[in-house]
């Protein structure tokens, strides 16, 4: 009788860990720009759930966490293990990898005893979130595991709505970019996009003033502070700040005004094609 053998192991082969759960899923859990009710049934949803490892972004150990402030404010409740990660405010390349990977490590101890963790993001996951750099950095560390960021609203589409402006009509084109970049690339891109969204423009917002008023393009521009907040201010006339220091949670929409007829892509009874008046 013939005994059936095992097929010997390499020494130094790690033995898999049969009684390991799978992991965890790592949710960028979008809350959108500081109203509560743009919150998502998704992430509302996502939440609720007694089972799942809260963490939320702070920029300095101990300091409070805007994210964390939304959820509170539509009365949902964190587990009592719900903690934050630091991601520091700087430009400090190493010090910010540093960051990243220590949230990640964290994220990936609570992930591989199968449960999964809510990252609370204010926004969008998707969109300039510090849940990219975290997701970047677990995919990295642990291959494999389950990544998804919940779409959600941002501050600009909610900034949009409540002066309210439609940031893009037919064929119209839309750039989006952080305003730390210098004023010669946003003067470039005002000639190039009908429509401008100035993201952080808290830096530079006496440079971008001065820049609309000399291009005469003052009018076309809005800035709105903590969209969405009980502490939301809508200017419409940017002069009016050129020495005051506007938060953090700024922006700036400039939309290139347009004359009511002849738009191109516009149906407007002509059929002498886009941009032209009607025959005499």
């Amino acid at each position: 009788m013939s005994l059936s053998r095992a097929a010997p192991r390499v020494t130094g082969e790690p033995v898999p860990d049969r009684t390991a759960p799978d992991p965890g899923t790592l949710y960028g859990v979008s809350l959108g720009p500081g109203d509560p009710g743009l919150i998502t049934r998704r992430a509302w949803a996502l939440l609720e759930r007694p089972d799942v490892h809260w963490t939320y972004p702070v920029t300095a150990s101990g300091g409070a966490s805007f994210a964390l402030s939304i959820a509170l404010a539509a009365g949902l409740r964190p587990p009592p293990d719900a903690e934050p990660l630091l991601f520091p405010m700087t430009h400090d390349r190493a010090r910010l990898a540093l960051a990243w990977q220590q949230a990640a490590e964290r994220v990936l101890t609570v992930l591989r005893r199968g449960r999964d963790v809510l990252f609370l993001v204010e926004g969008d996951a998707s969109t300039y979130s510090s849940f990219g750099y975290l997701a970047a950095t677990v995919g990295a560390l642990g291959p494999g595991v389950p990544i998804e960021p919940l779409a959600g609203v941002t501050s600009f589409s909610a900034a949009a709505a409540r002066i309210p402006l439609s940031l893009g009509d037919g064929h119209d084109t839309i750039a989006i970019l952080p305003a730390g970049y210098d004023p010669a690339t946003v003067e470039r891109l005002l000639d190039q996009f009908d429509t401008l969204v100035l993201l952080k423009v808290s830096p530079r917002l006496g440079e971008i003033i001065a820049l609309l008023e000399r291009r005469g393009r003052v009018a076309d521009a809005v800035l709105v502070e903590k969209a969405g907040t009980a502490e939301e201010r809508i200017v419409r006339d940017l002069g009016t700040l050129r020495r005051e220091r506007v938060g953090y949670l700024s922006l700036v929409l400039i939309k290139r005004a347009r004359p009511a007829r002849g738009e191109p892509g516009c149906d407007d009874g002509n059929e002498g094609g886009p941009g032209r008046g009607p025959e005499p």
